[in-house]
């Protein structure tokens, strides 16, 4: 399977919505839509790297073709559990990103454990459109009939209350699930919140299978 395929033409009756994936050039800030979901960022000096594990080799290709178009190249590598690791390397265009969303934790008392790791939460003002949501969905979105599924970092209960937020802002109020009704996620349903979601995305990539990408009920 090729690591770059374009996305098939856009339908030209579809009007194009002020916040769809089509709306503006690819940014690094797009990369948002990764750590709203299970993204995740590590700094080092100047620079700073986004890794993120998904669960099937098309969003591979899809997410080192769309970190390529911004930039970045990226590597990846299968995991123990069948799923597969994509990272960048370490970047200083990366460097905004991470300071936005990394809170380094209080520091420990006197004599105390160790600081542990920064705290991934969304920066103020955070907010969620085309290129973003596309991002996410490529990386962790499936759906679930009746439903659409978008996953969440399992460790990630900081950034679920301003995400579910962003969402609600573009139309897309959604129900969080916790781990025992099959998240953390959120799912979105309705056949207007679904609609919304598959024209802010725009068209799905050739290589993502039907259950993988929203389409209009």
């Amino acid at each position: 399977m090729p690591l770059t395929s374009p996305d098939r033409p856009p339908d030209p009756v579809r009007q194009l919505s002020l916040f769809g994936a089509e709306a503006a050039d690819p940014s690094v800030a797009d990369l948002a839509g990764l750590l709203a979901g299970p993204g995740e960022m590590v700094r080092m000096g100047g620079t700073a790297r986004l890794s993120i594990v998904v669960d099937a080799a098309w969003r591979v290709h899809v997410l080192v073709a769309e970190l390529a178009r911004r930039g970045l190249p990226a590597t990846w590598e299968a995991t123990g559990d069948q799923r597969h690791l994509v990272r960048t390397s370490y970047a200083s265009t990366l460097a905004p990103l991470a300071l936005a969303w990394l809170r380094d934790p209080p520091a420990p008392a006197p004599g105390g454990p160790a600081p542990g790791s920064p705290v991934k939460r969304p920066p103020a003002g955070f907010h969620l459109n085309g290129r973003r949501l596309r991002l996410w969905v490529a990386a962790a979105g499936k759906a679930e009939p009746p439903g659409f599924l978008l996953r969440l970092g399992v460790d990630d209960e900081a950034c679920r209350e301003p995400v579910g937020a962003a969402l609600a802002a573009v139309g897309l109020p959604a129900a969080p699930l916790d781990a025992e009704a099959g998240g953390p996620a959120y799912r979105i349903t309705g056949r207007r919140r679904l609609s919304r979601l598959a024209d802010l995305l725009g068209d799905p990539p050739p290589t993502a299978p039907p259950d993988s990408w929203p389409h209009h009920p």
